[in-house]
């Protein structure tokens, strides 16, 4: 008899916890017209059941994936807090696939309004999280609220914590010369069990960056932490997402510099009120020009940002 119609019945096509279903699931009725076969009936049953099952979950997931995004002028954000970011990366760093984590903030997120192209390599990442209050704002207009900001500092410093008790891999890449080297001496110190596999400033010759990526890949790292700034960090890991041997390569702009202690951290109470923003300007003046894309964000969003369509 034909044994094809999305099940398989060969006692080989399960191997321990290994086994794939078929690309095309069985329909109801073929399970119901099982025909009688003795003892290989019960076995079919079980398969068509398996298969369905997996289906299912499949179904569920995918759902679930697309009600965790909200559009924001394009760009598809996804809905985590940062202790859910943190477990994602923490799933992503067990299997043996890349992974492109970003933070954008409602200034990265404008540039990707207005580039067509940047904006495309935004939504193929694994993670992208909000990393500003006005991304957050933004995400509560549209009626799909973001429950907290996820900075890329914060959802790195987590990851840290975590990966200090297993045998994870960390690559720092980024900041001035001595910048890293320095991170990683501070990051040590707070964290002594944290595998550093390896350190690389973030000034380099466009014909240098093959060398920097088999440095990176030579150490034998899962993560390697990007700070070049938006949106040269991005756009540095999607150009070599497909030669980099990491399981997560993360941009998380300045982080280094804070870990350094070569810039200061707003101190918590303007972190939690949403006003980090201005603590930076006043320490920063010069970031001003940079500072009115904000209200340029805001206006942005109320005027066009229910056009875009809502998974």
């Amino acid at each position: 008899m034909s044994r094809s119609d999305g099940v398989v019945a060969n006692e080989d096509a399960r191997s321990g916890d290994h086994w794939s279903p078929p690309k095309k699931p069985p329909h109801r009725r073929q399970c119901r017209r099982l025909p009688s076969m003795g003892a290989e009936k019960p076995l079919l049953e079980e398969r068509c059941h398996e298969v369905t099952e997996w289906w299912q979950i499949k179904y569920i997931q995918s759902k679930e994936k697309n009600m965790d995004k909200v559009n924001i002028l394009g760009v598809h954000v996804d809905m985590v807090n940062i202790s859910q970011a943190t477990d994602c990366i923490m799933r992503f760093l067990d299997e043996d696939k890349f992974h492109a984590v970003y933070t954008p903030n409602s200034e990265i997120i404008m540039l990707a309004y207005k580039d067509e192209k940047f904006c495309k390599l935004l939504n193929n990442a694994d993670l992208l999280t909000a990393d500003g209050i006005g991304v957050v704002h933004a995400s509560k207009i549209l009626k799909k609220p973001i429950s907290e900001r996820a900075a890329g500092y914060d959802i790195a410093r987590q990851v840290l914590q975590k990966m200090n008790y297993t045998d994870h891999k960390l690559f720092l890449f980024g900041g001035k010369p001595g910048v890293a080297e320095e991170a990683k001496k501070k990051l040590l110190e707070e964290y002594t069990d944290l595998n550093i596999v390896g350190t690389r400033n973030g000034y380099f010759k466009p014909e240098e960056e093959a060398e920097i990526v088999e440095e990176i890949n030579n150490s034998g790292a899962d993560i390697v932490f990007v700070c070049l700034g938006a949106p040269k960090q991005e756009q540095w890991i999607e150009r070599n997402r497909d030669a980099l041997k990491v399981r997560v390569a993360m941009g998380i702009g300045g982080s280094l510099d804070v870990f350094a202690g070569k810039v200061e951290r707003a101190p918590e109470i303007f972190c939690k009120t949403g006003m980090e923003w201005f603590y930076r300007l006043c320490k920063e003046p010069w970031r001003i020009g940079r500072m009115m894309e904000l209200p340029k964000f805001a206006a942005t969003v109320i005027a066009k940002g229910k056009k875009y369509k809502q998974d």
